[in-house]
């Protein structure tokens, strides 16, 4: 097969490096030191008879393909809580792509690999984001790292009949496919692959743990607020139900694919603007900000990562887990909320998403001097952020695996520093892109400060160190001493700060939720 970027066969030059591996050989440049290699196919187009299908293998091509540009985003909703997601990014149906940045694309030189999975709510999401520039971690770190692009929203989550479930975490396996089979020609060691994410990220993180596809693909693991919403296959079918009857068809792969793709994410934007009329058969969970995430169909996904990590599955793989102190506050900030959430809304908050009937007058005794908005924002984070990294952690623990455990409470400088150490915070940390994405809000009009750069370094390094490792430079968590790196302008090692919360949930269940009617209560 030819494709129409690839009939310059020409061999690399100093600044065009070529690679030549499985499917066919492509070209990327040098910039600042690395080779970078953007928008290779990993997949066949998900389109036409391989719509809402699992991943098919990439043909390979002749001669060389430019791989300088990175491959199209996913069909996704057009943005999130009033932002914007994808800004610009290039069209087509090449939307299975991965980007690879390394120091040298010598195959004798097996470096560390690392594999970044990116989040937004299960619905948004575009590896070629500006805050996904992998430079500074593959120059710091002196390793290899691949971003990749995964279904999303309708197209890789939604549960519809003829098609597999979780299509999204099925692209997110043949990514680490491609990896495991073709990194070596990359310079990067196939035995060594460390996969990170962050929120749907960290939550595609913690289902690859449980699944049986995934089993192999990697060594180590990093989950950065690993969010709690998993559906079960009763659940998930109700919400396709309703997705699909915004668009007047019924949830079957043969009607939505009447629909083209670009299309289709309207329906599930207009969904979730009334999620809330489906309380009494979503629960709390009517009460979100998506309809999307992974759908424990007992096929794909067989359990959700807390039961299947304290039943062992991932007692060979070393973790690192963690949040943010403020997880809440973006959402809050972003939906308008910041210092005018009452005490009304403080209580149907506690009432419900905290762990148990007599969850309000708990918290309201453990935390006395609380404020409404934070009891509002404490337990939003606790439900959807903070517990289910700490309850992951306990069961891995409880497998006799080796986790690390971190959280975040530098807080971000942005809008006079109202939004603390909030969600999505550790992403520019980590990737060093301040001004990019939602850097872009988090450092607004402040110039990044020694202290933001030493922090942001330290993430690196850390995390780097374990993917090289396997040790981030702080001791490993246990149920006993329950050490945690605190990440501020002075790191500390410390026991688990948010006592008082684990406490609050200690004996909860995070499991898949169900449909209210059913249940009583969803989870």
């Amino acid at each position: 097969m030819t494709t129409p970027n690839s009939r310059d066969t020409a061999a690399g030059s100093a600044d065009a490096p070529v690679v030549r591996f499985g499917a066919g050989a492509v070209r990327g440049r040098l910039e600042d030191g690395l080779a970078v290699f953007r928008g290779i196919p990993f997949a066949e187009p998900p389109v036409g008879e391989a719509r809402f299908q699992a991943p098919r293998p990439v043909r390979g091509w002749d001669g060389v393909r430019e791989a300088r540009d990175f491959g199209p985003p996913p069909p996704q909703e057009s943005g999130f809580q009033g932002r914007r997601g994808v800004v610009e990014g290039p069209t087509g149906d090449d939307w299975l792509t991965v980007n690879v940045w390394t120091p040298a694309p010598d195959p004798a030189a097996r470096r560390p690999v690392m594999v970044w999975i990116y989040g937004g709510a299960y619905k948004l999401g575009h590896a070629g984001s500006p805050g996904y520039d992998a430079q500074h971690i593959a120059r710091d770190g002196d390793l290899v790292v691949v971003t990749f692009n995964y279904r999303v929203g309708i197209e890789g989550f939604a549960r519809i009949d003829g098609a597999p479930a979780n299509r999204g975490l099925l692209d997110q396996v043949a990514a680490l496919e491609w990896v495991r089979e073709n990194i070596t020609a990359f310079g990067g060691d196939p035995e060594q692959v460390t996969v990170f994410g962050e929120s749907a990220g960290a939550g595609s993180v913690a289902s690859l743990l449980v699944m049986p596809s995934a089993a192999g693909l990697f060594r180590r693991a990093v989950a950065q607020s690993v969010p709690s919403p998993f559906f079960s296959d009763e659940l998930a079918k109700d919400i396709a139900t309703a997705i699909a009857a915004e668009a007047g068809l019924r949830p079957t792969a043969a009607d939505l694919t009447t629909v083209d793709p670009r299309q289709l994410p309207t329906a599930g934007e207009t969904l979730t603007a009334k999620m809330h009329q489906y309380e009494n058969r979503w629960g709390s969970f009517a009460h979100t900000l998506s309809p999307f995430a992974p759908v424990v169909d007992g096929e794909v996904l067989p359990t959700t990562p807390w039961q299947g990590v304290a039943a062992g599955s991932a007692r060979d793989v070393e973790l690192i887990l963690g949040h943010n102190r403020d997880e809440f506050r973006l959402f809050t900030t972003l939906g308008g909320q910041l210092g005018k959430i009452t005490d009304e809304d403080a209580s149907s908050a506690l009432r419900r998403f905290g762990p148990g009937p007599d969850a309000e007058q708990a918290y309201r005794a453990a935390f006395p001097d609380a404020s409404p908005g934070e009891l509002h924002e404490l337990v939003h984070s606790d439900r959807v952020f903070r517990m289910p990294c700490v309850h992951l952690a306990d069961a891995q623990v409880a497998a006799g695996g080796r986790v690390h455990l971190y959280e975040l409470t530098w807080p971000a400088p942005g809008l006079g520093g109202v939004l603390g150490a909030c969600h999505g915070l550790d992403i520019p940390l980590l990737f060093g892109t301040f001004t990019a994405d939602l850097g872009n809000l988090l450092f607004a009009d402040v110039v990044p400060s020694p202290e933001a750069l030493a922090l942001s370094s330290r993430f690196r390094a850390s995390w780097t160190a374990f993917a090289r490792t396997g040790d981030p430079g702080w001791p490993a968590y246990d149920t006993a001493a329950r050490s945690v790196q605190v990440l501020d302008a002075e790191p500390v090692v410390t026991t688990y700060p948010e006592e008082a919360s684990r406490r609050l949930w200690e004996g909860y269940a995070f499991g898949a939720a169900t449909l209210a009617e059913q249940t009583g209560r969803s989870e």
